[in-house]
């Protein structure tokens, strides 16, 4: 790559972008492109819908979290749906802040993090360009320049609404420099930047005793108030507060809720009439989306307090729950895990897995249904069948708790743990046992568990090691299965000849001698027994198999063994269950013949190229599903 071509290659771009012309330029520019008037919060929404938005069953996935976030599709589908698309139609709700809630490392930064980078990006395109007021300390919309009176008709004419005033600065300079022909005045493209303060304000609480107002709304420049005369000059004040600056964009408030009340009484008119005030200036406009995150704790001892419920009104409260499927917290394992420069140590598979699904666990609330326990819950939540359970079942168990996952084991643990057992010295590869070691032993470490935690926590890391146990073993079994597909194919076409002849009262003909046989229920029933399927529910299970097999052939699908997931349960385990003592007697053998010494080397090579390990992670497999299957 020519390091210095591109360099040059992004400054012609910058170069292209820009653009410098009159008042009146711009508003034919606005007349052609009404949309260069939107409001902060109508151009978050666009930016987010920009990157599409996925219909899914009864519920919208906005693409634009993707890549980042995992396992929240339901609270972001809430954020932007309740308070990104209702404000950007200019309803009540922008005149709110918004509070992201939820517990530590949780997402709730990342999400402010990805809007913050989302809306650079978005300010580069043609549909989110930015115009501002040339020189403008908190580019401002050109637009305020039309005096008050002739608003109405301007809207009318542009199809714009045009909403808030000059800032001192540009008042002055209207006077002073233009002589009050505003359609002179110098307009110009800005991009939104949080590097250079332009349309992303960021304001971290401090010691109130050092912390000053100023952060917020600018102060007065002493050194030039005996040139100007007057504090009220804006000559002689800096418009470089984190709420100036944010103009035009996004204002973060982080850990809002720990800041001194001062700081906070700036947004009552902020949020509700899109103003504050700043030095001995009338009330100065922004126009910005305020966003600001706490943790659960803080929110509760904030609301309680009375005195903050002028505030409170003027909020929008999002929880941002843990993630509760095991499957996306994995994503987000391998997502900071990639960041890291570990990428030499190799993770075994179902590593991280294994850590995934004690930390679901932690999260999880028993449910009230009979029969139902936190691992089955586990399951539902991940998109697994559970016998017994309908879509209807987990819908109720969602609405159980509306607290559910605002609690348990964080990612950021998990990740400090896996770490400590990633740098540990000589290592070419951990795996789940590994990483479940590393939790078990952070458990007294970890600052915020009491005991009566601590022991339901290890019972957790003891189920999470009993689901690996079988996934080894699945993985193993899978590995000495020869052209295990073709296997598992012919056993399921046999049952379903056998099944068909059973629900029609026929018969079966032999393949091979062509003899017709009464259907063998020796063999359905070996297969339907590995999954639980008994004596009296077996004939609904077989006519619901011929049904589902009379639906796929009339919507001209195939069906096959991967079709039903139960069958295939079923077909998998009575496939290991028939290898189990030749699995067994292979990976036990110390001093393996020259037979067993292949089939060994064949396995390995099989869970390299297919399954993902290396050839060190897959002996220490073997030997570790060899001394399961000798217990």
């Amino acid at each position: 790559m020519d390091i210095f071509k591109k360099i040059s290659d992004h400054r012609t771009e910058i170069d292209r972008l820009a653009w410098t012309g009159t008042f009146a330029e711009y508003i034919e520019m606005v007349r052609q492109r009404p949309y260069l008037a939107m409001t902060a919060h109508s151009r978050v929404y666009r930016m987010l819908a920009a990157q599409g938005i996925g219909d899914e069953t009864n519920k919208r996935r906005y693409r634009f979290f993707d890549q980042d976030i995992f396992g929240l599709d339901h609270a972001i589908e809430k954020l932007v749906e309740e308070y990104f698309h209702s404000a950007a139609r200019r309803l009540d709700v922008r005149k709110r802040i918004l509070l992201l809630m939820g517990p530590v490392s949780g997402g709730k930064s990342t999400i402010v993090t990805l809007l913050k980078r989302g809306l650079e990006q978005f300010s580069r395109t043609e549909e989110g360009a930015v115009y501002a007021i040339k020189g403008c300390p908190m580019h401002e919309e050109p637009l305020h320049l039309i005096p008050q009176p002739l608003r109405f008709d301007v809207e009318q004419e542009l199809g714009v609404k045009i909403e808030g005033s000059l800032c001192p600065s540009c008042q002055m300079r209207l006077r002073t420099e233009y002589q009050g022909r505003i359609e002179d005045v110098m307009v110009e493209r800005v991009f939104i930047s949080e590097e250079n303060r332009t349309g992303i304000g960021t304001f971290s609480p401090s010691d109130p005793k050092s912390q000053d107002i100023a952060d917020l709304t600018g102060s007065i420049d002493f050194s030039t108030i005996t040139e100007y005369g007057s504090e009220s000059d804006p000559r002689a004040y800096r418009f470089d507060g984190e709420l100036n600056k944010a103009n035009r964009g996004i204002m973060e408030f982080q850990e809002m809720l720990k800041c001194d009340e001062k700081f906070l009484w700036n947004l009552l008119s902020l949020t509700q009439e899109g103003n504050f005030k700043a030095g001995r200036f009338a009330l100065i406009s922004a126009d910005e989306l305020i966003i600001a995150h706490t943790n659960e704790s803080e929110y509760k001892s904030f609301i309680a307090n009375k005195k903050n419920e002028a505030l409170q009104s003027r909020m929008i409260v999002m929880p941002i729950p843990y993630n509760l499927k095991v499957t996306d917290e994995v994503k987000i394992y391998e997502k900071l895990i990639g960041q890291s420069d570990m990428a030499h140590i190799h993770i075994a598979p179902h590593s991280l897995r294994a850590a995934a699904i004690f930390s679901i666990l932690t999260r999880l609330k028993e449910s009230k249904k009979q029969g139902m326990d936190l691992v089955k819950k586990m399951r539902m939540y991940d998109g697994e069948e559970v016998e017994g359970y309908k879509e209807a079942d987990l819908k109720e168990m969602q609405n159980e708790y509306l607290e559910e996952g605002m609690s348990g084991i964080d990612p950021r643990y998990v990740i400090n743990r896996i770490s400590s057992a990633l740098i540990r010295q000589g290592l070419q590869f951990i795996n789940a046992l590994d990483v479940l070691r590393a939790l078990k032993d952070g458990l007294d470490q970890h600052p915020s568990i009491t005991k009566e935690e601590r022991e339901r926590y290890l019972n957790f890391i003891s189920v999470a090691r009993k689901e690996y146990d079988d996934l080894a073993k699945k993985e193993v079994q899978k590995a000495f299965v020869y052209s295990f597909e073709e296997s598992a194919k012919t056993l399921f076409n046999n049952y379903l000849d056998n099944i068909e002849s059973y629900c029609n009262w026929g018969k079966v003909k032999d393949p091979m001698t062509g003899e017709e046989m009464d259907p063998d229920e020796r063999l359905m029933r070996s297969i339907e027994e590995q999954i639980g399927i008994s004596e009296n529910a077996k004939k609904a299970f077989r006519e619901e198999i011929l049904i589902r097999m009379s639906s796929y052939s009339r919507k001209g699908h195939r069906f096959d063994y991967s079709s039903h997931e139960r069958l295939r349960e079923a077909i998998e385990k009575k496939l290991f269950t028939d290898l189990k003592d030749i699995v067994k007697i292979t990976t036990s053998t110390k001093t393996p013949d020259e037979t067993q010494l292949k089939r060994i080397n064949e396995v390995i090579s099989r869970l390299v190229e297919e399954h993902g390990y290396t050839a060190s992670s897959a002996n220490e497999l073997l030997r570790y599903v060899g001394s399961l299957l000798n217990r």
